[in-house]
């Protein structure tokens, strides 16, 4: 018997990469988070305003230019922005998966799922 292949998914909440499990076998096509706390928290209307400000710095930036998630949190919330440093992360990482930003480390495009440490954004080149 052949074995089925199965595309990873995207978090519809964090932006993480999603594998297949057999428990989701029957249901895989219904699958859009990665777990319960995501499938809790949803998106919410600071996740849209993160990305949106993730987008307007890059646009009144050089092509070439990079921000830090920070900068977007702090332009959404200049008070409480390090609460919205995860929410950051998070809209930057459905940002990769739409295809406009990539996410840097010293220079080096990497997977968003798995960067772990200080993080840049950039536009797709």
């Amino acid at each position: 018997m052949a074995q089925e292949v199965h595309e990873d998914k995207v978090c519809a909440v964090c932006g993480r990469r999603i594998t297949w499990r057999r428990k989701w076998a029957k249901n895989w096509d219904q699958v859009r988070y990665c777990g319960a706390a995501c499938r809790s928290r949803g998106v919410r209307d600071v996740d849209g305003q993160l990305e949106q400000a993730i987008g307007d710095l890059l646009d009144a930036r050089a092509r070439t230019s990079t921000i830090c998630p920070s900068e977007a949190a702090r332009k959404v919330d200049p008070e409480g922005w390090r609460d919205l440093m995860e929410p950051a992360r998070m809209a930057a990482r459905r940002l990769v998966e739409a295809g406009s930003v990539e996410i840097v480390q010293s220079g080096h495009v990497v997977d968003p799922s798995t960067a772990k440490g200080p993080i840049r954004i950039r536009r797709t080149r």
